[in-house]
C-alpha cells in the first residue's frame, strides 16, 4: 500500500492554504490620505470654484478650511472632496451648551450636508493650548469638545468626526529622544482628558508640524528636517534611529499620548508644510525636495519606528500663499503656500508619491491686472519722506520679501523702495478711491517693464472676484490668523534695511 501524501490531511491541507494566503496574497494597509489646508487671508484670491478645479485636477479629495463661508462651502456641492471645517478658537467660549453646539451644527454643517457637501470632519479650535505665537490660550477647548460631541451624538451626525489640533509646543520642551517626550506639565491634566475624551469617541490625535521650526529650534542640522537625510546627524532611542525630524516628533507625540493612558489611539497630522520665503531654508528648492520624500513616505505606509507598518493621514499646509497671514513667529508665515495667490505652482510637487517630476495644475480661469508696476523714481532730496512712504506702504502690503533671508533681501535701496511701492499698487488693484495708489507723494511712477530681479519677482495681482473678509474671526489681538503687532517690526527692520543700504 503506498504511502499516503501529508496533504490528504484535511488539517495539514487548511494550514498549507492560509500560509500561501498570507504569503501570496498579504493583507494591504490602506495607504495615508494626502489633503490640503486652503486659508484664504490674501489681499486678492482665487473664487471657490476655482479651488474645486484645481484640486480636482491634481488628484486632490480631501480638504481642510479654516473657517465655515457658505460661498465657499457650496462651491463643493457634488461632494467629490472630503471636507474639515474648523469652529474657530475665538468661537469656542460661546459654545456654553449642547443647544447652542446644535444649531451651530445645524447651520454650519447639516446646511451644507442637505446640499450634497461631503463635510466629514470638525476641528474645534486651531491648537488651543499653543503658546508659541501668542500669549492667550483657550483652556476651555477640553470642555467645548466634549459638548460638541454630545451634540454630534445627539443629532445624528454619525459621519462627523470631532477632534482639536495640537502644535508640537504641546510637548515638553528640549527632548533629546522620543521615549523622554511627554505632555507639558502645565497641560499633562488637560491633555490626560483630551486623549480619553477622544477615546472614548474613536476620534484621532492631531498634532501639527513645521519641521524647519522645529529643527532650527533644537539647533540641529536642517538636513535632519528632509526625509531623504544627507547629514550623517541622527538620533538612536532604544534600538531605534531617527533621520528625520518627522519621524521624531511623531512617535513623540506617540510616546506622550501612551504615557497619558492611550497607548493605540490614532495620531494624523493636521498641519505640515515648507515655507519657501522669509525664513533661513525657506526656499523653493527645499520644499520641493521636502514634498517630493515626504509624500512617497506617507503613500508607502512605512510607519514610524514605534508604529512601523501604519497609514497616517497628512493636511499639507498650505494650498496658496496669505499675505494677510498673522506674522507673529516670522516672515515665513505669509509663505507656505504650494501656490502663489495667483494659482501658479511655485515648485514641482506630485501628490501621488510616485516621484513624479511634475509641476501641479495651475489654477484655471484666473486673469492678471494689466501688466504694470509702481516703482520708486529716484528722488532722494528728501529721504525721511521716502522712510515714510515706505512705511505707509508697507504697513497695509505684504513686504516681507525684503526682510533678511527672503527672496528679496538682496535689492539696493532703489529696488526696496520700488518692491513696496509695488506691493502697495498691486495690493489696492492698481487704484485708490483717493485717487492713483503709485504716487506716494510724487515718489512713484508707473512702468510696463517687469522690475523684477533674479528670485525677486514684482508680482502683478490677479483680478479677483472676492475681497477678504473675516468670515468669523477678528481683527483684534486674538484673531488668529491675521496680521499681528509684528507688522510694525518688519516695517522697522525694512526702514533699518533701507538706512543701511543707501549708506
Amino acid at each position: 500500500m503506498g504511502r499516503r501524501s501529508p496533504l490528504g490531511n484535511p488539517s495539514v491541507l487548511l494550514l498549507v492554504l492560509t500560509c500561501v494566503i498570507i504569503f501570496c496574497c498579504p493583507f494591504n494597509v490602506v495607504e495615508g490620505v494626502i489633503g490640503v489646508s486652503w486659508g484664504r487671508q490674501t489681499s486678492h484670491r482665487l473664487i471657490p470654484s476655482m479651488v474645486v478645479d484645481l484640486l480636482l485636477q491634481n488628484g486632490i479629495r480631501h480638504l481642510k478650511v479654516f473657517s465655515v463661508s457658505d460661498n465657499v462651502l457650496e462651491a463643493f456641492a457634488g461632494g467629490q472632496i472630503a471636507i474639515t471645517v474648523t469652529l474657530p478658537n475665538e468661537a469656542l467660549k460661546h459654545i456654553v451648551n449642547t443647544g447652542v453646539a446644535s444649531y451651530w451644527l445645524q447651520q454650519k454643517i447639516r446646511k451644507h450636508q442637505m446640499k450634497n457637501i461631503n463635510i466629514t470632519s470638525l476641528h474645534v479650535g486651531s491648537q488651543p493650548f499653543s503658546r508659541f505665537y501668542r500669549t492667550e490660550t483657550y483652556d476651555n477647548a477640553v470642555d467645548t469638545l466634549k459638548i460638541i460631541q454630545k451634540a454630534l451624538r445627539s443629532n445624528g451626525y454619525e459621519n462627523i468626526m470631532a477632534t482639536t489640533p495640537h502644535f508640537t509646543d504641546v510637548l515638553m520642551p528640549g527632548i533629546k529622544k522620543p521615549s523622554e517626550a511627554d505632555f507639558r506639565p502645565d497641560l499633562k491634566e488637560k491633555m490626560v482628558e483630551f486623549v480619553r475624551v477622544l477615546n472614548d469617541t474613536n476620534a484621532p490625535f492631531v498634532m501639527d508640524i513645521f519641521p524647519i521650526h522645529f529643527v532650527a529650534e533644537n539647533k540641529w542640522d536642517i538636513e535632519f528636517a528632509f526625509l531623504d537625510n544627507k547629514s550623517n546627524f541622527s538620533i538612536e532611542d532604544n534600538g531605534h534611529v531617527y533621520t528625520n525630524v518627522f519621524e521624531f516628533v511623531y512617535d513623540s507625540f506617540v510616546t506622550a499620548i501612551a504615557k497619558a493612558g492611550v497607548p493605540n489611539l490614532k495620531v494624523m497630522v493636521g498641519q505640515i508644510g515648507w515655507p519657501t520665503d522669509g525664513y533661513p531654508g525657506a526656499n523653493v528648492a527645499n520644499a520641493e525636495r521636502f514634498f517630493r520624500e515626504f509624500i512617497s513616505f506617507v503613500k508607502s505606509t512605512k510607519g514610524t519606528p514605534l508604529r512601523p507598518g501604519i497609514s497616517i493621514d497628512v493636511y499639507i499646509h498650505s494650498l496658496v500663499d496669505e499675505n494677510l497671514s498673522r506674522i507673529s513667529l516670522g516672515a515665513f508665515q505669509r509663505h507656505w503656500g504650494v501656490y502663489t495667490s495667483n494659482g501658479e505652482p511655485k515648485y514641482k510637487i506630485d501628490f501621488s508619491g510616485a516621484h513624479w517630476d511634475i509641476y501641479p495644475t495651475t489654477a484655471k480661469g484666473v486673469v492678471l491686472m494689466p501688466k504694470r508696476w509702481c516703482v520708486f523714481n529716484g528722488d532722494k532730496t528728501n529721504l525721511a519722506k521716502v522712510e515714510n512712504q515706505v512705511r505707509r506702504a508697507c504697513a497695509e502690503a505684504d513686504c516681507t520679501s525684503l526682510l533678511p533671508g527672503g527672496s528679496c533681501s538682496h535689492l539696493t535701496f532703489e529696488q526696496n523702495v520700488s518692491y513696496a511701492f509695488n506691493r502697495y499698487f498691486q495690493m489696492n488693484s492698481q487704484y485708490s478711491s483717493n485717487g492713483s495708489s503709485c504716487d506716494f507723494e510724487k515718489l512713484a511712477t508707473v512702468v510696463a517693464v517687469d522690475p523684477s530681479v533674479g528670485t525677486c519677482k514684482f508680482p502683478v495681482e490677479i483680478l479677483a472676484a472676492e475681497r477678504a473678509e473675516t468670515d468669523g474671526l477678528t481683527k483684534s489681538r486674538a484673531g488668529e490668523r491675521l496680521q499681528g503687532s509684528f507688522r510694525s517690526a518688519i516695517v522697522l527692520s525694512l526702514l533699518l534695511i533701507l538706512l543701511l543700504r543707501l549708506i
